[in-house]
């Protein structure tokens, strides 16, 4: 038993090892923001859970409890991480995109909120307030 809990453990070590350095490779050669957000927040958080599951099989297998610590801040990680990366995406889009350049839907004339001056158009988009 104890070989294969060697073996399993081992081998997500080396999972988290790739993953860690797939993001990492990724946060370094990806070129806009939104993609270099999105290579290490998925690949670091499998990584990272990779590692805290080969921590709760070893104690699983070589002591004499089972420790529910790591699974805990597995489900913690795996909750918040995609949630995170969420936010800092909206407040990027939110920060660095005009009006103009966002998404509208097919034909939805109601979109968005428009000027009410005289002086524009109706089509023409309001500029948020900052």
């Amino acid at each position: 038993m104890t070989l294969i809990g060697e073996i399993l453990i081992s081998v997500l070590l080396l999972a988290a090892g790739f993953f860690g350095l797939v993001g990492s490779f990724g946060l370094i050669k990806l070129d806009q923001p939104m993609t270099r957000l999105h290579a290490p927040t998925k690949a670091t958080t499998l990584g990272v859970g990779s590692v805290l599951i080969a921590s709760m099989l070893y104690f699983l297998f070589f002591t004499d409890g089972i420790t529910f610590h790591e699974l805990m801040i597995t489900l913690f990680l795996f909750l918040t991480a995609p949630v995170v990366a969420h936010f800092i995406a909206k407040a990027h889009l939110h920060r660095n995109w005009k009006p103009e350049e966002l998404p509208q839907p097919e034909g939805d004339s109601t979109w968005g909120v428009y000027a009410t001056d005289e002086s524009e158009t109706p089509d023409t988009p309001v500029k948020p307030q900052e």
